[in-house]
């Protein structure tokens, strides 16, 4: 009975030393290191125009209008929804899915992948006419594994400058200004290739048109 009594004691004592450790030292030191070493990162890397939350520069968002440049596909519309896609077809099923990241990561062979991408293709020729097929950087027509990526490539960025030129009222010049201000280095000078935070660029290039009104 004894012995019984000592391995309860012994478990309780476990149980609450964790509980103090891995429920408050722990979380309580991490978030106090964070708060005070990476402010911005651990808030969520928001950004904000005239003291309005615009988004973060670490999520991709929705840009349709012309004159702004344009980032991945999206297999989660980056999770920007309409009221008619909350309601359920006639099979019973919705567009909307939650709130959600990733990619429904279709085999190159999956006959809808290939519908969804030449309709991106020919919705982008139609929208960007000097631009041949050919030309169409492989990430603006690919979706990013977590569907909310905020940047596209270098290449992906300047292929649009001609759009949102006409579209804007910018010129070229200071849309690769923009562009290259905005160009990320590898991560750790190795790791991936250089890219364009699109929401960063798109604010510029806001701002500059709002100087010309």
């Amino acid at each position: 009975m004894n012995r019984f009594w000592d391995n309860v004691k012994q478990a309780f004592f476990v149980s609450l030393t964790m509980f103090v450790l891995c429920g408050l030292i722990y979380p309580f030191t991490v978030t106090g290191i964070a708060q005070g070493l990476f402010n911005e990162q651990a808030n969520g890397s928001i950004v904000e125009l005239d003291s309005k939350a615009v988004g973060s520069e670490l999520l991709g968002q929705a840009f349709t209008s012309p004159a702004f440049l344009w980032g991945r596909v999206s297999s989660i519309n980056y999770n920007v929804y309409a009221k008619e896609d909350i309601v359920p077809n006639e099979q019973g099923t919705t567009v909307y899915g939650g709130v959600s990241s990733g990619t429904f990561n279709y085999a190159p062979s999956n006959p809808e992948l290939i519908k969804r991408i030449e309709e991106d293709i020919q919705s982008f020729l139609k929208a960007n006419p000097t631009v041949k097929r050919q030309e169409i950087p492989a990430d603006l027509m690919t979706a990013s594994g977590s569907g909310l990526d905020p940047h596209i490539s270098v290449q992906a960025a300047k292929i649009q400058m001609n759009r949102i030129a006409n579209a804007s009222g910018l010129s070229v010049k200071e849309l690769d200004e923009i562009i290259a201000v905005h160009t990320e280095g590898r991560t750790l000078g190795v790791f991936g290739e250089d890219k364009v935070n699109v929401l960063m660029a798109n604010l510029d290039i806001f701002k500059k048109m709002k100087q010309y009104e």
